[in-house]
């Protein structure tokens, strides 16, 4: 069942869905994915890890929380991105789970860990992270087709590794330019946790244990390694336009509208009325405002998606096709992006076209399960009655629907030339169906 907030179509597009009422998904935006990658490149980099293939995800969570499962993706809850105040104080958070990263935490985590996973690349590890709710109670056993008890031993943190990564983390930021006192800041926010019954506290003080003794060492380690530096312009300008944008589509319209001047820029205090105006359903108020973001930013390819976005919430279809086509060129090829040029090609009923760019999408990000919804639609609309099955049994088999994904799977490899590529994805699809069972 997907938990899609009509609200949040404009912009937001959650991808992964769930399996159970009380689970989470991810929240996928180009343009707060960016933003955070912009956030943790200086503090990944400092750890020893690529920012390339380390990516920061947004789980649609109001508890504070943030977690890896792996060593390609760190997640953070959006309830905790909302109540941080400062740039430093999220890259505190990224440099903390990138400790358990690059201190082999994770690795040793894994070890013994053996998740579903095809060789199309469709990771079940994934898959199970986003539908965890809270600090990932169901995580590994959903991974394994069964919500189990595993997932504890899974998430377990030792004090000995929080203390190692707070200690790494602090070092990373001031290796990275960033003032690590935002580490103090950030604990200190959950210094209460501890006092209350263990279901009233939010899932990051249960995976992550806290002490008076752990505060006070982690301001020794700022002590040690910390220097009074001051906050860089261009991290807040990127954590301002990521929280802007994401309380823009999650708080009320009117909220949104009293606060936006707040913004460090005037492109983004415009963004924010965009958001606010859009889920107003005025669409003319929408365009005008996220205009004046362009005018600021001139070819800003995420605020061409977002007024993409906006035109095809608003069935403006061939001025989206327009503007997608714009932010795409803008962006490089984002596969996000492209995702929604895909979608405004099937509203203008260009189901051909929509193939191709769905294409360049899924192959650039395959965990975006909305792509690979939408390329279902289009394969149908062009009679490939078989690849729409295989697409489809691969989004469930991302969103951890391992039986309903076996179904679409065997319907593909019956229709399919046997041996061809499309078919052994199928066969992948199969395979890992049979693991999770």
């Amino acid at each position: 069942m997907h938990l899609l907030r009509s609200l949040l179509l404009a912009a937001m597009t959650f991808v992964i869905s769930t399996v159970s009422a009380g689970a989470a998904s991810l929240i996928r935006d180009a343009d707060i994915e960016y933003a955070l990658g912009e956030l943790a490149a200086p503090v990944l980099q400092a750890a020893g890890l690529n920012p390339s293939r380390v990516r920061v995800l947004l789980v649609d969570d109001s508890s504070l929380n943030a977690f890896v499962i792996d060593t390609r993706y760190i997640f953070i809850h959006t309830g905790l991105l909302q109540r941080l105040t400062s740039a430093g104080e999220l890259q505190a958070v990224i440099a903390h789970e990138a400790a358990h990263i690059a201190n082999g935490h994770i690795t040793r985590r894994m070890a013994n860990f053996r998740s579903a996973k095809t060789a199309a690349g469709i990771g079940m590890a994934l898959a199970a992270v986003a539908a965890a709710s809270g600090a990932g109670e169901a995580a590994v056993g959903f991974a394994a087709g069964a919500q189990s008890s595993a997932t504890r031993l899974f998430l377990a943190h030792t004090r000995a590794e929080e203390a190692s990564a707070d200690q790494s983390a602090v070092r990373f930021m001031a290796r990275a330019g960033v003032d690590p006192r935002g580490a103090v800041k950030v604990m200190e926010m959950f210094s209460g946790q501890e006092l209350l019954a263990e279901h009233r506290q939010d899932p990051y003080t249960r995976s992550h244990p806290l002490s008076r003794d752990r505060v006070r060492a982690l301001n020794g380690f700022v002590t040690v390694y910390g220097k009074d530096l001051p906050e860089d312009p261009t991290a807040a300008y990127w954590f301002d336009r990521a929280s802007g944008k994401l309380s823009g589509f999650t708080r009320a319209p009117a909220w949104t509208l009293r606060r936006a001047e707040e913004s460090v820029s005037a492109d983004i205090t415009w963004m924010r009325r965009a958001a606010a105006y859009h889920r107003q359903s005025n669409a003319a108020k929408a365009l005008a405002a996220i205009d004046k973001s362009l005018s600021i930013r001139p070819g800003d390819p995420f605020y061409l998606d977002l007024k993409g976005q906006i035109q095809l919430e608003s069935r403006q279809f061939a001025n989206a096709v327009q503007t997608y086509a714009a932010a795409v060129k803008s962006s490089g090829n984002n596969a996000q992006v492209l995702g929604g040029y895909g979608r405004a090609l099937l509203a203008v009923d260009q189901p051909k076209n929509a193939i191709k760019v769905l294409e360049q999408a899924r192959t650039r990000d395959y965990t975006d399960g909305r792509v690979l919804r939408d390329l279902a639609v289009a394969y149908a609309g062009t009679g490939q009655n078989a690849m729409a099955s295989l697409v489809t049994a691969e989004r469930y088999a991302l969103n951890g629907r391992m039986k309903d994904a076996a179904i679409h799977a065997k319907r593909a490899a019956g229709a399919l030339p046997q041996g061809s590529g499309p078919w052994q994805r199928a066969q992948d699809v199969l395979n890992a169906a049979k693991r999770a069972e």
